[in-house]
Formats: structure tokens, C-alpha cells, sequence
């Protein structure tokens, strides 16, 4: 078995891993930053140079996307896809108050744990099986995001490219809770935005003159809440509204924008014919919707559950128990899953604080994190 070996190289070369980590969490990466997030980009290229081919895909807006095809051996064709991003939620200056330090078991700083640990995982995977000489079956690519953080708008192309050539797909997404769960289901999201359109009037002099936007938006609104199914994990929430002029004018126009999340494509559907079934309850109010969904959710498919096995049974072999979990949350995950392949989600870091302040990584559960997505490359 080639998991306990994987296991000790990831021990031996932890330093190794966690200066890695520094250099990149101290390099601050929010999405809108260019300039910042192209800096990390900058850094993995170098860092993998001499293991690996990187195509750079520039962007004009946000930090340029990775492609890395790392030079390990190989018996045949295909490929396993890994996919990371390289933004974070975190503005220039969060160092200042959450400095990167190591203290209480754990590795802290912005981006730490979402996601930089989990990139950092797939280089020493790769490196990994290269050192100790495994033979895969499939080449290893990695893909590494600018923008996931705002819902990828210009890697999802790349994403969707490179998942239709790949066998499966490993998403260093950091694990759900401290049990370090992989993510085997991830709900999908919507927005939509509900516009009334009233007859505005002045409210003391001529009151019956007009058709209030707010009072028909807020029939609508309830109407729309009520749609929420918690025993089978659907929600829609109006989370923000917005109408009127002022107190004395019925208003001419309200709107709101509602979130909606589902385990299920069939859910996203019905929710879609459920907004575009709305019509105005005031004849004297017009209706519109827009909006849609987001991303698709990441399914618990066969593929999936075999890709869970798998990892299970490594694991097992490092003996370190592993479990599985569902997750609200999106991520690049869900667009590879949505298009029918096997994606297991959540591989990077144990940890906890997620945009938060608290954010950080267990060390001692670095090195086993590493070795599973090694034993995944080399055994899909």
C-alpha cells in the first residue's frame, strides 16, 4: 500500500509545505485586486516551474486563471483535474489585524483556510508522486481560479473545458467541520429580483388615485417565502428590499432580491416555474422578474459516492477515520458536477472560520490532507 508511504513523505516535508503556505497567505489576494491576486499567481508558477507546464490565462479584470499539468509519471491517457482558487474574500491591509502566525495548533491568516492550504495540498501532492516515483494512470492538472469568490465569471469557461476531459475532478475547497468531512453534496443557488411597477399619487390629497408598488411587492413577498421547504432543504429568502419615495407618496415602485438554495436540480426548475408563474395581484400594479440561478448543486451521484469510497479506503489505510457531508455553499465544484462528472468536494485544509476572523487550519492534520488527494491522483 502506497498510503502509509505518502503519509510519511507529507510529515517529513510539512516544513516544507507550511513555508509554502506563509508565502502565499502573506500575500494578500482579494478578487477586485489584480494586481495582488496575479502576485500569488506569480509565485505558483515559479514555486512549480521545475514539475509542471503552466498556461497562463490572462484576464483584463481579475487575476489571471492557472492552468498547471504537472510532469508525473503516466501509463495512460486522460486526465484528473484538480481545481483551487487563488482569491479571497479578504481585503489589502487584513494582515495588519489578522497576521499569519502559528500558535494553539493551528496556522492563521487570511485565506489560509479558504483556500490556500488546499492549493498548496495539490502542489506536494503532485511532488509527492513524483519523488516517491508512483506511476498514475491519468495525467494531473490543476486549475487554479481568480474570481470564485464572486462566482467565477471568467474561469468557468476554463473550468468547463478542462472537466469534459477529465475522468474526475478534486476540489481543494476546505472540509466541512473540524472532523475534516469531505463535501459530497453542495446545494445550488439562485437569485431573482421581483419589480412591481404601481401608479404613484399623493397619499393625503388624492390617496385613490394610486396603486401601491409596496403593498403589492409585499403580498408577493409572502407568497414567495412561503415556497421554503426545510425537510427537503429548500430556502428562499427575500433578503433585500427597496421602494418608495417618501411617506407621503403611494409608491410608484418597490423591488427585492431573493436567495434562493437547493440540493436539486429538479428544485431549481420548479423554483424557476414558480418565479416566472408571478403575476400582479393589484390591476393597477404590473409584476416583472429576473434573475436566475447561480450555479447548479453538486449532486450525491454514483460517481460521486464511488469517488467518496475511494478516499474512504485510503484514508483508512493512513488510519485516519473520514466521513462525508452536505454543504449549503457553492464553489467551482458545483459546475463540474453539474455537467455529469464525478467531483468530490472539500480536500483541503481541516479547519475553521471560513471569511472570518477566527480562519484557521489544524496543523496536525496537514500532512494527511496532502497524502489523500496524492493517494486520489495516483489511484483514479
Amino acid at each position: 500500500m502506497e498510503a502509509p508511504a505518502i503519509l510519511e513523505y507529507m510529515r517529513e516535508n510539512q516544513p516544507a509545505i507550511v513555508s509554502l503556505l506563509r508565502r502565499l497567505v502573506t500575500i494578500e489576494s482579494p478578487t477586485h485586486e489584480k494586481a495582488a491576486v496575479d502576485e500569488v499567481a506569480d509565485a505558483i508558477a515559479e514555486t512549480v516551474s521545475g514539475i509542471a507546464q503552466v498556461t497562463r490565462h490572462s484576464q483584463p479584470d481579475h487575476g489571471d486563471h492557472l492552468r498547471i499539468e504537472f510532469d508525473i509519471p503516466t501509463r495512460g491517457d486522460g486526465q484528473v483535474l484538480g481545481l483551487g482558487h487563488i482569491d479571497t474574500v479578504w481585503e489589502l491591509g487584513t494582515l495588519e489585524r489578522m497576521p499569519w502566525r502559528e500558535a494553539d495548533g493551528r496556522l492563521w491568516g487570511p485565506g489560509v483556510f479558504d483556500m490556500k492550504a488546499g492549493v498548496v495540498f495539490m502542489i506536494f501532492a503532485a511532488r509527492a508522486i513524483r519523488d516517491l516515483r508512483l506511476q498514475c494512470r491519468r495525467r494531473f492538472v490543476l486549475q487554479l481560479n481568480s474570481d470564485e469568490e464572486i462566482g467565477s465569471p471568467s474561469s468557468t469557461r476554463h473550468t468547463k473545458t478542462e472537466a469534459l476531459k477529465s475522468a474526475a475532478v478534486l476540489v481543494a475547497e476546505p472540509s466541512a467541520g473540524l472532523e475534516g468531512n469531505l463535501k459530497t453534496a453542495r446545494k445550488g443557488g439562485a437569485t431573482y429580483r421581483v419589480e412591481a411597477q404601481g401608479v404613484a399619487s399623493h397619499a393625503g390629497l388624492d390617496f385613490a388615485a394610486g396603486s401601491s408598488a409596496i403593498v403589492e411587492l409585499a403580498g408577493q413577498i409572502q407568497r414567495i417565502a412561503a415556497w421554503t421547504d426545510l425537510d427537503n432543504g429548500l430556502t428562499v429568502n427575500p433578503g433585500l428590499v427597496r421602494g418608495g419615495t417618501a411617506s407621503n407618496v403611494v409608491a410608484e415602485r418597490a423591488w427585492t432580491d431573493v436567495d434562493v438554495r437547493f440540493p436539486t436540480k429538479r428544485q431549481a426548475d420548479e423554483i424557476a416555474d414558480l418565479f416566472g408563474a408571478i403575476r400582479a395581484d393589484d390591476p393597477g400594479c404590473s409584476v416583472r422578474v429576473s434573475g436566475g440561478a447561480r450555479k447548479l448543486p453538486m449532486e450525491r451521484t454514483d460517481g460521486v459516492i464511488r469517488l467518496f469510497r475511494l478516499a474512504e479506503k485510503i484514508s483508512a489505510e493512513m488510519g485516519v477515520p473520514l466521513g462525508e457531508a452536505a454543504v449549503g455553499g457553492g464553489s467551482d465544484g458545483n459546475t463540474t458536477a453539474a455537467l455529469g462528472i464525478p467531483t468530490l468536494d472539500g480536500l483541503g485544509a481541516v479547519g475553521e472560520g471560513a471569511h472570518a476572523v477566527h480562519e484557521s487550519i489544524l496543523t496536525e492534520r496537514i500532512a494527511d490532507r496532502a497524502a489523500l488527494i496524492a493517494g486520489l491522483v495516483h489511484r483514479l
